[in-house]
């Protein structure tokens, strides 16, 4: 039951899910602070006071803009450097420790498995021709 749930976690694409629901919220943020710094103080300059209850139209907030663009990239940052660079090269070392170079074939008298490199089959003692590379 675990190892299933391992696979499941560690397939690309659930990973990838979860990367893009952070970021998609962290940039939430940015746009929200860009609509409510930006946006919203312009359209009250260009058409006078929207239905917006106490809008100052004052100077735009800038520092909303950068504080939300800040806050995103520290919180894309922390994402990559924690989740996913750790996971690409977990993913990586499970990719490499697939199956080594082949050692043995199969007899074709008796089937069984004998090195690469025998002349003779060690379970029914028939000729066999080294296999090439061996």
């Amino acid at each position: 039951m675990l190892k299933g749930f391992r696979e499941f976690i560690l397939r690309g694409n659930v990973i990838d899910l979860a990367v893009a629901v952070v970021i998609g919220a962290a940039f939430t943020g940015v746009v929200n602070a860009v609509t409510k710094g930006f946006v919203t103080p312009l359209i009250a300059l260009a058409g006078g006071k929207p239905e917006v209850s106490a809008l100052d139209v004052g100077p735009f907030e800038f520092s909303l803009i950068v504080n939300a663009v800040l806050q995103f990239l520290i919180t894309a940052a922390v994402v990559y450097f924690l989740i996913v660079t750790p996971m690409n090269r977990l993913l990586a070392r499970m990719r490499r420790a697939g199956p080594g170079p082949k050692t043995t074939r199969k007899c074709p008298e008796c089937l069984s498995e004998i090195p690469l490199a025998a002349r003779r089959c060690a379970f029914c003692t028939s000729a066999v021709a080294p296999e090439a590379g061996a």
